[in-house]
């Protein structure tokens, strides 16, 4: 930043967390931290930074300047253009901290009924003096396992106002991507795909930002994926997609076939023309060895989750007749059958995805 021209750049972030103090330079300019529902909440989320200099610029400049560099090379390229945002702490720089009106904002809401069928670290969720230590055997905390009360319906609409500001922030840098691969005769050469490693919570089940919670607020990702001339265009699919699964693909459609020791499946052909390349997918969350250790199995219909130790605390939606999950039917008896034929087929998917070292070549 200083080389760019900003040498008080210091002046727009908060103090370092972890007790270093790598300079005396006061955070004048940095949103002032508050107490609020989630982690790195800000008092103010209009970030004076220039946004020249703000990581999401800077991630699509280097973005773009890999790409320039392999087509003045004339390599093939590979590139993660990784955007830090959407993501706590909620703040963002003009235009795009004023670009959306809080008023507008319809953030979700806590229903009454789920409540009484909740797990037990759900249920702490709504209890302000919840102890979550339980929880925590290695002592460095689990994302949402806190309480998440107090938060009021204003607070989520500016934070969600200040989201939608950070994904047009990102979306500017990716229009930007796209303008300039096209500039360079590289768009129908190259396969695009956007998506995100989750969602995140803005007051749908009571709850904020993140954690061991697998709703589909936070499992169902953006996913578009484009190569003009090769993909077709428009078309919305409702297969199912898995994060696992674009590592095998790419090397399918680099010609390439996909190592056993590979988990996923390939989606190239799903993704040339209409099918499902699986019908299920695994959702893990394995924070804490023995506390926080959850596995969720997902398919066109159903969604099933068990916990390690705690059948009690299992869940089961239907999401075709419950698609805000706020009957959680796991312990229902009317629902045993099912819940019988989701956890075979979990642990079916579970055997499925068991890697292969190496083929196999003897008899013994």
């Amino acid at each position: 930043m200083e080389e760019q021209g900003l040498p008080e750049w210091r002046a727009y972030f908060q103090e370092r967390n972890d007790g270093i103090r790598d300079t005396d330079h006061e955070a004048t300019k940095a949103p002032p931290l508050a107490q609020g529902p989630g982690y790195g909440w800000r008092e103010d989320m209009h970030w004076a930074l220039p946004a020249a200099y703000h990581y999401t610029t800077w991630t699509g400049q280097r973005t773009i300047a890999a790409i320039e560099k392999a087509h003045a090379d004339g390599q093939p390229f590979f590139i993660w253009s990784s955007y830090h945002d959407p993501h706590p702490p909620y703040c963002v720089p003009e235009p795009w901290a004023s670009m959306y009106d809080p008023a507008d904002m319809d953030p979700g809401e806590l229903t009454e009924e789920e409540v009484a069928h909740w797990p037990l670290p759900h249920r702490m969720t709504r209890d302000p003096q919840a102890d979550f230590d339980r929880f925590d055997k290695d002592g460095h905390g689990n994302h949402g396992y806190h309480p998440h009360i107090g938060v009021t319906r204003r607070q989520l609409q500016e934070a969600m106002a200040i989201y939608y500001g950070m994904i047009s922030f990102m979306d500017h840098w990716i229009g930007r991507t796209l303008d300039r691969l096209e500039a360079l005769g590289l768009l129908e050469h190259t396969l695009i795909v956007f998506t995100s490693d989750h969602g995140h919570f803005l007051g749908q089940h009571g709850l904020v930002a993140k954690g061991p919670f697998h709703y589909e607020d936070v499992i169902r990702v953006p996913f578009i994926v484009a190569q003009p001339g090769t993909l077709p265009a428009g078309r919305v699919s409702d297969s199912i997609q898995s994060l696992v699964d674009l590592a095998p693909t790419f090397l399918a459609a680099a010609g390439m076939t996909p190592p056993l020791s590979m988990q996923g499946v390939s989606q190239w052909a799903a993704w040339r023309a209409a099918g499902s390349a699986r019908d299920h997918a695994l959702v893990e969350m394995h924070h804490n060895r023995g506390t926080v250790h959850l596995r969720t199995l997902v398919t066109d219909r159903y969604k099933y989750t068990v916990y390690r130790g705690h059948p009690e605390w299992d869940e089961g939606y239907d999401l075709q007749t419950d698609p805000g999950e706020s009957r959680n039917l796991a312990q229902d008896p009317a629902w045993a059958d099912t819940r019988q034929a989701l956890l075979r087929q979990l642990i079916d998917a579970d055997l499925q995805r068991e890697w292969a070292p190496t083929p196999r070549v003897a008899h013994a």
